[in-house]
C-alpha cells in the first residue's frame, strides 16, 4: 500500500498540487463558516455538507476532471490478434495527443477479457482481465499520432477475446 501511495504521488504534477492545495483551502474556509454560523444550525449544517462535499467530491471527480482536461489523449486500437505459433497477443492501436500541452510520458494499459454475447457478463469479466500489460512512452508533442505495439504473452485462452487499451499522461 505503502508502495501504490509513493507511486501516486511521484505522478502528480505542479498542478495536481495547487488544485489539492485549493480544495483543503476551500474546506477549511467553509469549516471556519460553520463554526461562526453555529448559533443559526441549519445554515451552519448547510455549509458543514458543502465542506464534506467538496473534500470528498472536489477531491475524486475533480482530480479526474482536470486531468481529463489537461491531459486529454485518445487510444485507437486498429488490431488485436493472437499468435498461432506462439502463446501470445499482438495488440497495436495509436495514440494521439489531444492536448494543449506536450506530454512527457503516457503509460498505456492494455487489458485482454473474455468476450461473451452477454452484456452483464461482458461487465463481469472486465472486472477480472485474463492479463494485462503497461507500455510507455516517452516526449509526445501536442497533436502528434504515436503509434504502439504491445506484446502480451504468455496468453493460452482459445475462445474469443476483447481487448482495451487505456492511456494516462503527464
Amino acid at each position: 500500500m505503502k508502495e501504490k501511495l509513493l507511486a501516486f504521488l511521484h505522478t502528480l504534477s505542479l498542478y495536481d498540487f495547487i488544485y489539492f492545495g485549493v480544495v483543503f483551502l476551500l474546506f477549511i474556509l467553509l469549516i471556519l463558516l460553520t463554526l461562526l454560523l453555529r448559533k443559526k444550525t441549519t445554515l451552519a449544517l448547510f455549509v458543514l455538507l458543502l465542506a464534506i462535499l467538496d473534500l470528498s467530491v472536489g477531491l475524486t471527480f475533480g482530480f479526474d476532471f482536470f486531468h481529463n482536461y489537461l491531459f486529454k489523449n485518445s487510444v485507437t486500437v486498429t488490431k488485436a490478434k493472437k499468435l498461432h505459433f506462439v502463446q501470445a497477443v499482438v495488440i497495436e492501436g495509436k495514440l494521439k495527443n489531444e492536448s494543449k500541452f506536450d506530454f512527457k510520458s503516457c503509460h498505456l494499459t492494455a487489458t485482454i477479457y473474455k468476450e461473451t454475447h452477454n452484456r452483464y457478463k461482458d461487465l463481469l469479466f472486465r472486472l477480472k482481465p485474463l492479463k494485462h500489460g503497461t507500455l510507455t512512452i516517452k516526449n509526445i508533442p501536442k497533436g502528434a499520432d504515436v503509434d504502439f505495439k504491445f506484446l502480451i504473452g504468455p496468453f493460452s485462452y482459445k475462445k474469443d477475446i476483447n481487448v482495451s487499451v487505456k492511456g494516462v499522461c503527464k
